[in-house]
């Protein structure tokens, strides 16, 4: 493997190249794609530079389950865009949530957590780390008094999502982390809903961030990845043998996948950013929906946080239809060019309705303290033209009035 013919540092260029051309390796053939080597395992030249190579004494590949050269360019790729000193690839986003959290976790330790968080993070934390002896406590991740409050001697480590799923409440990331840190504990974010194109954490003070590269990275409905960004050393002590050990490592195609999709992600994201913020407005200025969530919105309870610490609204826009779940389910199934699928960050633009899907397995009243209802629904938007997208959002609000008018 040789690196690419171009010189410049490329610490020193601006996002959008850095996606295109950072981490990059060749090999011998000097292509322009970077290449995909499906392989478990590697050669080596002697059995002492295998000794070497195991014992980290020289640089090179072992076996896949531990690193991969395709693999290294797309978390290379994902560390520069990201500002990190190091990152990690995993199969998933919930793998890259998991392996941050219980990589620095043991017995007798506490973790606090936003009550906000898609429910299988939710699990998680409130099920699956009891189980090896680690407490949890889940918080209002507006209210930071709230943090302050459940800190414990104990507490290692803090998890929050923001904007967070599927109600788009925002986080005050700086707050939280400068909370964390005064009491020794590190900060985890899921900032898969904003996308490293919108809202950079490292930079506002967490100690890790992690993605589900399911979602805007790969951004086409294609593939599964995760990946786990922090300082060398975070990683060193926390991710890197967790990750070796148990297993849940990405697919070179998968990698590969995912770093083509890098090539275009500013400018998928800011076209999807825009026409949510025009469709968050249509929908506000519609009878039949009872309130929108964007935190794009003047109206958004915590504007002044998410325009402080996001540079966009985001692809995602919540809100509620008049009528509860009836009308929910109505609009969905109207929908002509929009989805019902419980995916997001996609080019084709989704719906999905949280109490009956992503949220169903909590507790109606743990559904009602996080305002989800039965007449919300999540809608991340796509890559279509925008008044498409608000004519089919229109026609199918449109059509509740009738479906009222036959059940009477």
């Amino acid at each position: 493997m040789s690196t690419p013919r171009k010189s410049r540092d490329p610490r020193t260029l601006r996002p959008a190249t850095r996606l295109v051309h950072g981490g990059a390796m060749r090999s011998q053939f000097e292509e322009t794609s970077e290449a995909l080597f499906l392989t478990q395992g590697y050669l080596y030249d002697s059995c002492a530079q295998a000794e070497a190579r195991f014992k980290g004494d020289a640089p090179g590949f072992i076996y896949s389950r531990f690193s991969n050269p395709t693999v290294a360019m797309f978390e290379q790729r994902m560390a520069l865009l990201e500002g990190a000193e190091a990152a990690r690839a995993t199969a998933s986003g919930m793998a890259a949530v998991t392996a941050a959290l219980m990589g620095q976790l043991k017995a007798g330790d506490h973790v606090v957590a936003s009550r906000a968080l898609f429910g299988s993070c939710l699990y998680v934390v409130e099920e699956l780390l009891p189980r090896f002896g680690v407490a949890s406590t889940l918080v209002e991740g507006s209210d930071l008094a709230a943090w302050t409050a459940a800190i414990r001697p104990n507490t290692k480590t803090a998890f929050l999502e923001s904007p967070t799923n599927p109600t788009l409440d925002v986080v005050d990331i700086a707050a939280v982390a400068d909370i964390l840190h005064q009491a020794g504990a590190t900060l985890v974010v899921d900032n898969a809903f904003a996308s490293p194109m919108l809202q950079h954490p490292l930079a506002l003070g967490a100690d890790c961030v992690v993605y589900s590269a399911t979602k805007h990275i790969d951004g086409q409905g294609r593939t599964l990845g995760g990946i786990i960004l922090a300082a060398e050393k975070f990683i060193a002590d926390n991710v890197h043998n967790f990750l070796r050990q148990t297993g849940p490592c990405l697919s070179p195609f998968n990698a590969w996948v995912l770093l083509k999709s890098l090539e275009t992600l500013p400018l998928r994201v800011g076209q999807m950013d825009r026409t949510a913020a025009k469709i968050a407005d249509f929908l506000a200025a519609h009878p039949k929906v009872a309130r929108v969530v964007y935190p794009g919105r003047a109206d958004h309870p915590q504007r002044a946080v998410a325009a402080k610490q996001m540079s966009g609204g985001g692809t995602l826009v919540a809100f509620e239809v008049v009528g509860g779940k009836a009308a929910a389910f109505a609009v969905a199934d109207a929908l002509t060019i929009i989805g019902i699928s419980n995916n997001l960050g996609d080019a084709k633009s989704l719906v999905t309705h949280p109490e009956t899907t992503t949220h169903q397995r909590l507790k109606p009243e743990q559904r009602a303290a996080l305002g989800i209802g039965p007449g919300l629904l999540r809608l991340s938007v796509g890559l279509e033209d925008p008044d498409d997208l608000i004519e089919d959002l229109d026609q199918a609000l449109g059509k509740l009035a009738a479906v009222r008018s036959a059940a009477e």
